[in-house]
């Protein structure tokens, strides 16, 4: 019989295959699994996708979905008799408003195709270009040897793409400097940021491009065992990955691939959440350290990469860590950026990483209106003024004004919205999404969330007066990057666009 604890890694499917959590389902977990009914219910309960036996429609809520009527669209569902509710994101803010389905389809009002960068075999992950499955830069790295590819990394200047921007070889190479041979890989699907859905693209477009670069990781860092945590609204891009690892056959046989299906946390984007997720608990950010190259899944040294972090991976051991390096602007590289609100032509582009938002929105079909503000990297990085429109979209440059690249989730807004709802927007996301571990973020998401709803409501500026300092204390006391970054979108509102708070009566 399995250990108990490998038996617990079953469970969030198990409850997913029963339609969701309920009384005989948590039975079954205890009869089939061993964990007791009660934490069945504990861990089940955490998860959107399956804490309730009722499926309904989802309408999303995210920033670019709201731009674009979607409360208006889960009123009409409602007006209509259907059963459906707004939830944070879904992960389609090319496709606003969007909608899924009971059956965990997405739909959407908007008619126009996705956009991509045209197809240049000189970009590095080139989303419009055919995804080949010859796997030659797979065998390129076993030539080379694994301190060799190592060593690419290291000239490319790789940065980590899920939003921290830590250097990938750093984390490469400790894995493989741990005297525990039973080894990890685990690849961040689980795309949740609002404004963001460059990862989905990968997925859906060159699977075989991820599943390569994942080989080359592996092998580098000892580890056969290959686990990718694909987002549980992400229906169609784990087809795609399961239809090119059965195409991929003997380029892959020396890995063991397992596609795990998220559950609907956004939390579980953070990596050690994610592995708690994988583990069969809730998605509870851990302390660190151990870092996950120590102790990550099952308490074995791990590797985890974004999947766009991954999609480089090839590129750089092809052509040369060098090559990649000098593809960017003011930074190493090329980046997907996401570009959806009052764009012409929302979508991914991949793009020198360190152009501008006036270069990123030409290419994304221009603005539509008087723009406003922006968000540079998901709803963790605040807002900007447009008089930031020529600052490079980087790592480093962002944070010289309190802000973040993040995922590169750009999302633009105009001078019809109301910058202190779209505010509200965001903080409502962040009440959702927290965890709760942690009395600041728990505390602190409602606080400032309901502080701002209170000024909207009368008006009166002294509703704001304590926000700093609460979102100072969520920033130096949570445990994770929520909690740290969940204040954001108020304060940088707050600081670059102070007419947006005065009192009603000043104007």
């Amino acid at each position: 019989m399995e250990p108990k604890d490998v038996r617990r890694e079953k469970l969030l499917a198990l409850l997913a295959e029963q339609g969701g959590l309920t009384e005989a389902s948590a039975r079954q977990a205890q009869s089939q699994l061993g964990v007791p009914e009660a934490e069945a219910w504990g861990t089940g309960s955490f998860y959107s996708l399956i804490n309730g036996p009722a499926p309904v429609t989802r309408v999303c809520r995210g920033l670019s979905c709201r731009l674009a009527g979607s409360e208006r669209v889960l009123a009409e569902l409602r007006a209509n008799g259907t059963a459906a509710e707004g939830v944070s994101c879904l992960g389609q803010c090319d496709r606003a408003p969007a909608l899924l389905d009971t059956d965990l389809s997405v739909r959407s009002r908007e008619t126009r195709q996705r956009s991509v960068t045209p197809d240049d075999p000189e970009l590095p992950m080139n989303l419009a270009g055919a995804d080949r499955a010859d796997y030659a830069a797979l065998a390129r790295a076993r030539t080379l040897g694994s301190e060799d590819v190592i060593a690419r990394i290291e000239e490319s200047g790789l940065q980590g793409r899920g939003g921290a921007g830590f250097p990938a070889h750093f984390k490469w190479s400790s894995v493989r400097q741990q005297s525990e041979t039973q080894r990890y890989l685990v690849c961040n699907a689980d795309e949740g940021e609002p404004g963001t859905f460059k990862d989905r693209e990968v997925m859906l477009r060159r699977p075989h491009l991820l599943l390569e670069g994942l080989a080359i990781a592996a092998d580098c860092i000892g580890a056969t065992d290959i686990i990718v945590y694909i987002r549980g609204e992400f229906k169609a891009e784990r087809t795609s990955l399961a239809g090119a690892i059965a195409q991929a056959g003997d380029a892959l046989r020396d890995f063991s691939f397992h596609l795990h299906t998220g559950h609907g946390a956004y939390i579980c984007g953070e990596e050690t959440a994610l592995l708690e997720s994988l583990e069969g608990r809730r998605g509870m950010p851990r302390l660190k350290p151990p870092f996950p190259t120590e102790r990550g899944f099952r308490g074995k040294p791990t590797l985890i990469q974004n999947v766009e972090t991954i999609a480089c991976v090839p590129a750089i051991v092809a052509r040369g860590g060098d090559w990649f390096k000098h593809k960017g602007c003011s930074e190493p590289g090329t980046k997907l950026y996401c570009a959806s609100g009052h764009v012409g032509a929302p979508g991914v582009y991949e793009l020198p990483l360190g152009v501008t938002l006036d270069e990123l929105v030409e290419v994304a079909g221009g603005y539509e209106g008087t723009p406003m503000a922006f968000s540079p990297g998901g709803a963790s990085s605040g807002f900007l003024p447009m008089s930031e429109r020529t600052r490079a979209l980087d790592f480093r440059s962002l944070a010289e004004v309190g802000s973040m690249l993040g995922s590169g989730g750009v999302v633009v807004l105009n001078d019809s919205v109301n910058l202190a709802e779209a505010v509200a927007w965001q903080l409502e996301f962040f009440r959702d999404e927290s965890c709760g571990q942690c009395a600041p973020c728990r505390i602190g998401t409602q606080y400032v969330l309901q502080r701002t709803k209170g000024f909207l409501a009368s008006g009166d500026a002294d509703e704001l007066d304590t926000v700093e300092d609460v979102a100072w204390e969520m920033e130096e006391g949570s445990i994770c990057g929520l909690g740290m970054q969940a204040a954001k979108p108020l304060t940088s509102a707050m600081e670059h666009f102070p007419a947006a708070f005065r009192k009603a009566s000043e104007g």
